[in-house]
């Protein structure tokens, strides 16, 4: 019989607790031995806690401190406004925690789909913890990356609608300690799959190991209700070949295909076959692959090949190709990582504008899975692959997808990369989609009571109920927003010519007459009290 020996451990250790706190107990009571009391059990909580897992040593960043004395807001970039109709989509410059904090605000529980690309930390130069490079011989390198993937991981989980998906792009490095991670975050109930992308067909092999050409992307849900929509992989070069027949009637190429059943013949699959021309085609051994009425159908519809030994059916081309082979976890028939870097460079018109960009066919796969009508967020969103993306299949499916894209701005990045691939792309492809260029800033709250910080929150106000409604607030007639007693009169004496308002958001100072609350509440006006209605947490 096997022994549990970590559980041995924590009976013991509990043990030993317990005599402590019948020897503190017994003692004279004062302060201290009720705090004692109270270290005992979170003790006890500690010993009792997670039995498997991942372990790793916690870590704080900068930005936690900052999150704790301030709160972030977003200041719109006007001047960097794209209006090219359809969706509107936001591109966030600044701390991705900070970013994620404010999303809780609008989007928790909205967002469909989550894509992410974060650094795989292989103490090259290419993960930045508290302003530095974690180098490969930092011996806490794994357990910050940890840290700095929980915290934000978590943030993702809350944003998730009970629909939602999660993809995550990963390497060797931290693959296993990221999987781990997301069982932990997610549930290891929910994890569905990890895929094999084939990111290259050769690579540098280092010395003593094996030549690295993949990467993984994990695809975890939210809760049970999700459901996976079918994508599938084009047919191959070797597969269109076999469509070389053509008989000029407008359907295009076929291959002929066996009606012969392989096995397992039925009485209502077995017998002979009476064509339109009198001619008899004996049963196969097996039997027929469909019932009669099928295949008489199929010829009266010129779908039967009627010459040669045995009786054939027609497979057109056109009716496969946009179908394909439905794609398993292996994804060797996507463009290859320098895919990625030959697009970035043919939109920006110069090579290395960011380190080893994904594919937009890579992310879309992800995307072809989700809800085509959906919230897609990325919160790693580096040369804005993932907007590019979304913009480029809704332009296929007729989708409606709608994008957030979410990155710091070190080097520049933000607004000369991210920015301008999107809107470079949505120039050039003539792409119906918008975009709001929103930067995180921050106000301390710390030792100031609400009211003192409280209108310097609305000043920020506006962008927080776009992001959260999708709009352009200029001229849009569905929501309206009154800051001042002035802008309230306004909204008011206009409501008999604007049928289509249906929520108001209202300053916190300010006070309505009897006339204007029965205005709004005869036109069924919801009405959100800001900046409350967004910094709750804030209050008192």
């Amino acid at each position: 019989m096997s022994t549990n020996i970590s559980k041995q451990k924590r009976e013991d250790l509990l043990n030993k607790i317990k005599e402590v706190r019948n020897y503190i107990a017994a003692a004279p009571q004062d302060e201290n031995t009720g705090n004692l009391l109270s270290y005992l059990s979170d003790l006890e909580k500690d010993v009792n806690g997670k039995k498997y897992g991942l372990v790793f040593e916690e870590h704080r960043e900068k930005i936690d401190e900052i999150l704790n004395t301030h709160a972030p807001v977003l200041t719109e970039d006007e001047d960097l406004f794209i209006d090219s109709g359809g969706q509107m989509n936001f591109l966030i410059e600044g701390d991705n925690l900070a970013s994620l904090k404010l999303l809780e605000k609008t989007h928790k529980g909205k967002v469909d789909l989550i894509y992410i690309d974060p650094p795989y930390n292989r103490g090259k130069n290419d993960f930045i913890y508290d302003d530095n490079f974690v180098a490969g011989e930092d011996a806490f390198r794994h357990s910050k990356w940890a840290s700095f993937m929980k915290v934000r991981l978590e943030a993702a989980k809350r944003l998730l609608a009970e629909t939602g998906l999660v993809f995550i792009s990963i390497d060797d490095n931290e693959a296993a300690t990221l999987k781990l991670l997301c069982d932990e975050v997610f549930g290891a109930e929910l994890f569905i799959n990890l895929f094999v992308w084939q990111r290259n067909s050769s690579a540098k092999t280092e010395k003593g190991k094996f030549t690295v050409n993949t990467e993984y992307v994990l695809l975890y849900a939210k809760g049970n209700a999700y459901s996976l929509n079918s994508a599938y992989k084009p047919l191959s070069a070797a597969s269109q070949r076999l469509f070389k027949f053509d008989d000029h009637d407008g359907r295009g190429k076929y291959q002929t295909v066996s009606l012969q059943k392989p096995r397992d013949p039925g009485p209502e699959t077995t017998y002979d076959y009476v064509d339109n021309t009198g001619k008899l085609w004996p049963c196969p051994p097996k039997g027929w692959r469909m019932k009669y009425e099928k295949i008489k159908a199929l010829e009266n519809d010129n779908r039967l090949v009627l010459s040669g030994k045995s009786l054939r059916v027609k497979d057109y081309w056109n009716e496969r190709e946009n179908e394909g082979k439905r794609i398993d976890t292996l994804w060797n028939d996507l463009p290859q990582n320098t895919e990625g870097s030959g697009e970035l460079e043919a939109i920006m018109g110069k090579p290395n504008a960011f380190d080893n960009p994904k594919p937009t066919e890579l992310i879309k796969r992800c995307l072809e899975i989700g809800n085509r009508n959906g919230c897609v967020l990325d919160f790693f969103a580096g040369s804005g692959t993932t907007g590019h993306a979304v913009m480029k299949l809704n332009a296929e499916d007729g989708g409606r997808r709608k994008f957030i894209l979410c990155t710091n701005n070190e080097n520049n990045i933000c607004r000369k990369v991210t920015y301008e691939r999107i809107k470079r792309v949505i120039d050039k492809e003539n792409f119906s989609a918008s975009l709001k260029y929103y930067k995180v800033d921050y106000i301390p709250v710390s030792d100031r009571m609400y009211y003192e910080y409280a209108d310097e929150l609305l000043l920020h106000i506006r962008e927080l109920i776009e992001l959260e409604n999708g709009v352009d607030l200029k001229g849009n007639a569905e929501i309206g927003i009154a800051l001042t007693e002035e802008e309230l009169e306004d909204f008011v004496s206009r409501l008999g010519s604007n049928d289509q308002c249906g929520r108001l958001y209202l300053g916190h100072d300010i006070l309505m007459d009897a006339q204007q609350e029965q205005a709004l509440r005869d036109r069924r006006i919801a009405i959100n009290i800001i900046p409350d209605y967004y910094y709750k947490e804030l209050e008192g």
